[in-house]
C-alpha cells in the first residue's frame, strides 16, 4: 500500500474542501526513531472556528532499559482526538473573507462548553502539519521509565566497591581516581 507523504496543508484549503481531509499513513515520521514506518490513518475536519483532528497510528521503537541498559523493542500506538481552536476565527471573519461556510457548520460552543476543552490554537490563515501532529501524539505515549520487562536482570551489580559494575558510574570512578 503506497500513500502520499504527509505534508502541511493550509487551513483555508481545508475550509474550502467542505469535508474532512483523510491521510493514510505509511512512512517514517521525522524526529521519531522507529524500526517500522508509522502506519495508520489521520483525518482533519474544518468547523468554522475549530479544527477537529482524529488519528490512529502505530509503530515499533527501540528503547534502552533504565535498569539493565539493554535495548528492547516497544510497540507504540496512539489513538487521539483533538480540537484545535482557530484563533481569531469567527462568523464575521468567514463572511468578510468571502469563503463559503463548511458543509457542516458547527459552532465551537457546541463542541466545547465554556471553551475549556480546546487543546491548542492555530492561526486560521496558517497551516496544519499532520506529520508534526503525529510526532507529538506518539512522543506523548513514550514511557517515562523504560523497563525491558518482568525478566529484567537489573544492574550488573548492586555493590559500590570499585569493580566494573554499572557503566553509568564510570565517569564518577574516573574522577575519584584522579
Amino acid at each position: 500500500m503506497t500513500s502520499e507523504p504527509l505534508r502541511p496543508v493550509s487551513l483555508p484549503e481545508l475550509r474550502l474542501l467542505g469535508g474532512p481531509r483523510h491521510w493514510d499513513v505509511n512512512q517514517p515520521i521525522s524526529g521519531l526513531d522507529s524500526l517500522t514506518p508509522v502506519r495508520g490513518h489521520l483525518t482533519a475536519r474544518h468547523h468554522s472556528g475549530v479544527l477537529e483532528v482524529d488519528g490512529e497510528v502505530e509503530t515499533i521503537v527501540t528503547l534502552r532499559c533504565d535498569r539493565c541498559l539493554n535495548h528492547f523493542n516497544q510497540a507504540l500506538r496512539a489513538e487521539a482526538h483533538e480540537l484545535l481552536e482557530l484563533a481569531g476565527a469567527s462568523a464575521d471573519h468567514t463572511a468578510a473573507s468571502g469563503l463559503p461556510h463548511p458543509s457542516r457548520p458547527l459552532d465551537p460552543a457546541e463542541l466545547t462548553p465554556a471553551g475549556d476543552d480546546l487543546d491548542d490554537r492555530l492561526d486560521p490563515e496558517g497551516v496544519f502539519d499532520p506529520e508534526r501532529w503525529l510526532f507529538e501524539q506518539l512522543s506523548l505515549r513514550l514511557p517515562l521509565v523504560n523497563r525491558c520487562g518482568a525478566d529484567c536482570p537489573g544492574p550488573a551489580t548492586w555493590s559500590s566497591d570499585g569493580s566494573d559494575g554499572d557503566p553509568r558510574w564510570a565517569a564518577l570512578r574516573n574522577l575519584k581516581e584522579s
